[in-house]
C-alpha cells in the first residue's frame, strides 16, 4: 500500500469511485481500516483531529 498524494489519488478515482476518509483515534482503528482497504485494494485517507493527536502523546 504505497503512500501517494491526494492529488494523485483523486485524479485516478475521478468519475470512477469514491475515496473513503476515516477519522481515527487509536491504533486498533487504524489497523482495522488499513487491513480492510488492503483486502479491497481500495484507497483511503486517514484523518486525525488535533485533540486525538494531543491525547496520543
Amino acid at each position: 500500500m504505497p503512500l501517494v498524494t491526494t492529488t494523485e489519488m483523486f485524479k485516478k478515482a475521478y468519475g470512477q469511485y469514491a475515496v473513503g476518509a476515516f477519522n481515527v483515534n487509536n491504533m486498533e482503528i487504524i489497523q482495522g481500516i488499513t487491513e480492510a482497504a488492503r483486502e479491497e485494494q481500495a484507497p483511503l485517507i486517514l484523518q486525525v483531529s488535533a485533540g486525538a493527536r494531543k491525547y496520543a502523546k
